[in-house]
């Protein structure tokens, strides 16, 4: 059993112990730093191909997140974490890198959480993740993570918010039933949500659902042919993508989105170097 394994039977035992949005509820000052090393270049030939990166150059933008999604669980797991794990919703990412990367480049990487966010819904937590090359800071993201939860506040009901504009679409996506299969094999991320229609159905899930972090991988991969590196990248995430199913890309200028039918799975933006 592989560490990110471990960490998701830990948070399924410890979960069911934890009261988000408990009064005084504290972050742990923990860290994790995992030294430097190179890139493992089978998992990055694996991830690169079912995100559709290529398969040499750069590093693809989305690599260090995923290198440091299992020090991220083994924190979000841990006893004192206040949050339970089992149920947490992905919202958003933001990513910065400061230059570009290559699988040949030693990163040291640096996961901690980062405040306690109210919410409509419940409670946020964001999760930072950094990458350092001899010291210098040279990639960083910012991730939300949504604990539902009542609030015990009573707002009059509000009007739903505007739909995003329809930007054009440049691309039609037809995502297989084994994607969440493939995505999890590569990147190590088997949350039972993911694999099959019956264990996503055991958390509320009519049909097992894409990774959201493949979603945005494979975004900025078919805007990775543009002029320019890209920069910095913020993507929220709007409603799971069922599977298997056709979505479309859209963008337009430095936004983005996936759609499928009527409804937006996500939307962001991206800014590029020079």
């Amino acid at each position: 059993m592989t560490g990110l394994s471990l960490s998701l039977v830990r948070g399924a035992v410890t979960s069911p112990f934890k009261r988000a949005g408990r009064p005084g509820a504290a972050l742990p000052a923990d860290r994790e730093v995992l030294p430097p090393g190179r890139v493992a270049p089978g998992p990055l030939a694996a991830y690169s191909r079912v995100c559709g990166f290529a398969e040499s150059g750069p590093l693809p933008p989305t690599y260090p997140h995923v290198m440091g999604f299992p020090a991220a669980m083994r924190l979000m797991t841990a006893r004192d974490f206040p949050l339970p794990v089992l149920g947490l919703v992905h919202t958003r990412i933001e990513i910065t890198a400061h230059r570009a990367l290559h699988p040949t480049d030693e990163l040291e990487l640096t996961v901690y959480a980062d405040g306690l966010t109210p919410h409509r819904r419940g409670t946020e937590v964001t999760m930072v993740t950094e990458a350092r090359l001899a010291g210098a800071l040279v990639w960083e993201s910012r991730s939300g993570y949504l604990s539902r939860h009542a609030t015990g506040t009573t707002t009059p009901p509000s009007a739903p918010p505007a739909p995003p504009p329809e930007l054009p679409a440049t691309a039609e996506w037809r995502l297989p039933e084994d994607l969440g299969r493939r995505y999890g094999a590569a990147s190590g991320d088997r949350n039972p949500i993911h694999l099959h229609p019956v264990t996503a159905r055991l958390f509320g899930f009519p049909r097992h659902i894409a990774h959201g972090m493949w979603t945005v991988a494979r975004c900025l991969a078919e805007a990775g042919t543009g002029p320019g590196r890209i920069r910095s990248v913020r993507a929220d995430f709007k409603a799971p993508v069922p599977l298997p199913s056709t979505v479309t890309y859209a963008a337009e200028g430095a936004a983005f989105q996936v759609r499928g039918g009527d409804r937006v799975h996500l939307t962001g933006s991206m800014s590029r170097e020079g």
